[in-house]
Formats: structure tokens, C-alpha cells, sequence
């Protein structure tokens, strides 16, 4: 029980600065807002929020990957046959979520003169961002069934899930609702 506790501390610590994250830029968010709805972004800005994006990308797929490890508690030898399986799926979460990220991009570039059409068109490419996801969540899965058995592949199905629903409302809580200002 004490090793499932401890392996259990790095995600809840995750849990933990997800929501104060989203808690402090839905405030920052609010009270930018005004001000960036009279003006675009200058290339500075823009640049920066490119930087940031991809920091924490780089930071989210570290701090997975140890609450993953920790989480699945693998033996020697399934490890050494989770692990490639696991930087494929990275890979190919990755080139997913670009689409994500173009889509947010998307979003803020068109957020102070929304358009009925632009909303349509964002939503539309969020619902393809999130089959995607889950299509590639079902072909790993699949992989480390065969490779490992049903168990482990529901248990790293469970924890990936739980660790992206996790990302997913830090992202969506960062963002201001459509329609807000107008």
C-alpha cells in the first residue's frame, strides 16, 4: 500500500498545479483580456507564447514519463519492451497535438473579432485534435496488449488518460470562453 501511495505523490502534485495554474491564468487571462482584444499580438508577444508552448511541452512530457514509470511499475524485462512502445506513442502524441496547438494558436490570433464561421472551424478541428487522440490511444494500447498483456495495457491506458484529462484542463482552463468580451 505504501509504494502505491508514493507512486500516487507526483500525479497528485501534477493534479495540484493544474488547478492552481488554471486558477492564476484564468486571472491573468481576465484581466489581459481587455487589453488584448484593442490590440494584436506584436511578434515579441507571439514569439514568446511559441517559446512558452513549447517549454512546457517539453516540461509535460518529463514530468509524464516519471509519474508514468512510477505509476506502471514494471518489471525489468517489461520495461524494456514498455518503454520503445512508449516513445513511439510520444512521437505521434506529439505530431497530434501540433494540430492542437495550431488550433489555439488559431483561436487567439481570431478570439476579439469572432465569427460564427471561425467558431465552427475551431470546433470542428478540436473535435479532429480529440479523435485523433483517442485513435492513437486505442493503437497503443492495442501494442502493449499484445506485447505485455491486457493488464498493463490498461493500466498505462488508465494512467495516459488520467495524465491528459489533466493537461487538457490545465489547457482549457487557461482559455478565455469564446464570445466573452463581445
Amino acid at each position: 500500500m505504501k509504494t502505491k501511495a508514493a507512486a500516487w505523490l507526483p500525479f497528485l502534485v501534477i493534479l495540484v498545479f493544474a488547478s492552481a495554474a488554471g486558477a492564476q491564468n484564468n486571472a491573468q487571462a481576465a484581466n489581459s483580456d481587455k487589453s488584448a482584444a484593442a490590440t494584436p499580438p506584436s511578434d515579441t508577444q507571439a514569439k514568446n507564447v511559441q517559446e512558452y508552448i513549447e517549454l512546457l511541452r517539453s516540461n509535460v512530457r518529463q514530468e509524464k514519463a516519471q509519474i508514468m514509470g512510477a505509476v506502471m511499475q514494471l518489471s525489468a524485462d517489461d520495461a524494456a519492451k514498455f518503454w520503445p512502445i512508449y516513445a513511439e506513442y510520444n512521437t505521434e502524441l506529439t505530431k497530434v497535438n501540433d494540430q492542437r496547438v495550431a488550433n489555439i494558436e488559431e483561436y487567439a490570433r481570431n478570439y476579439s473579432r469572432m465569427t460564427d464561421q471561425k467558431a465552427d472551424e475551431l470546433v470542428q478541428n478540436s473535435m479532429q485534435f480529440r479523435k485523433a487522440r483517442t485513435e492513437l490511444l486505442a493503437k497503443y494500447y492495442e501494442r502493449v496488449k499484445q506485447s505485455l498483456g491486457a493488464v498493463t495495457a490498461a493500466r498505462f491506458l488508465q494512467v495516459e488518460d488520467q495524465l491528459l484529462l489533466i493537461i487538457d484542463l490545465q489547457i482549457e482552463s487557461s482559455l478565455p470562453l469564446v464570445g466573452e468580451s463581445s
